[in-house]
């Protein structure tokens, strides 16, 4: 018999507690422009070397951030049972507390990909990505983002991932971005679910759910513990 498989999906406020500011934060503005003016197909069609700059400073902002208690207690986990982070966040610090398995629903900052072929996809060396930068096939390179009005491509593997879930938890999102949102109806209706926000999303379950109504550094050690309770519960009877 396998380890338990815990997912977890984690979303901005984590994030935020290292320090990355969120579309909210600064309300839906970045230096007076709207967001999807810089985080959309449309925004890249009109004024390239704006996006461009936006993804650069939001880059310039995550190579100083270092992982929290929440993101290093998640890593952690991995020593006792099988864990699959869903992350909304494009930022790395997952990785960088040593998860490994983290799948980026949403791209992946420190990234880079083809506008010709979008299966081209490479590092960026340090934080700039500048007009002029281009791929293989000679075709400008673009921040490796799922932008407003774009599809989702790895909802899918994301679904399946979430499907096999034993515990399931959601950590500093609110539950309203569409589809990552929609996860939570992919789990089994048996699974364990934690909550860990100062803003607790709703979330309907036929099981009672565990909340933690704080920050992710001090709501996640304190939902492992839960689990770590329940699980050894579980191996007793």
């Amino acid at each position: 018999m396998g380890r338990p498989h815990v997912v977890v999906l984690t979303g901005a406020g984590i994030s935020a507690e290292s320090g990355i500011s969120t579309f909210r934060d600064v309300d839906g503005l970045w230096q007076g422009h709207d967001v999807t003016k810089v985080a959309s197909p449309e925004g890249w069609a009109s004024d390239r070397s704006l996006v461009l700059e936006f993804y650069n400073q939001r880059r310039k902002q995550a190579l100083a951030a270092k992982p929290n208690a929440g993101h290093q207690a998640l890593a952690e986990l991995e020593s006792e049972f099988e864990v699959s982070i869903v992350t909304q966040n494009v930022d790395s610090l997952h990785e960088q507390a040593g998860s490994t398995r983290v799948l980026h629903l949403h791209g992946e900052l420190h990234k880079s990909r083809s506008t010709a072929d979008p299966s081209l996809v490479y590092d960026i060396e340090g934080w700039e990505l500048a007009e002029g930068d281009l791929c293989e096939k000679g075709s400008q390179l673009r921040p490796h983002i799922v932008w407003f009005g774009e599809e989702v491509p790895a909802m899918e593997e994301a679904a399946a991932i979430a499907a096999s879930a034993d515990y399931f938890f959601v950590v500093g999102t609110s539950l309203v971005v569409y589809p990552a949102a929609g996860l939570v109806h992919a789990i089994p209706p048996d699974t364990v679910i934690f909550a860990v926000d100062p803003n607790l999303p709703e979330i309907n379950s036929s099981v009672p759910v565990h909340a933690y109504e704080e920050p992710a550094s001090s709501g996640v050690p304190r939902a492992i513990r839960t689990l770590q309770e329940i699980e050894a519960n579980r191996r007793s009877t």
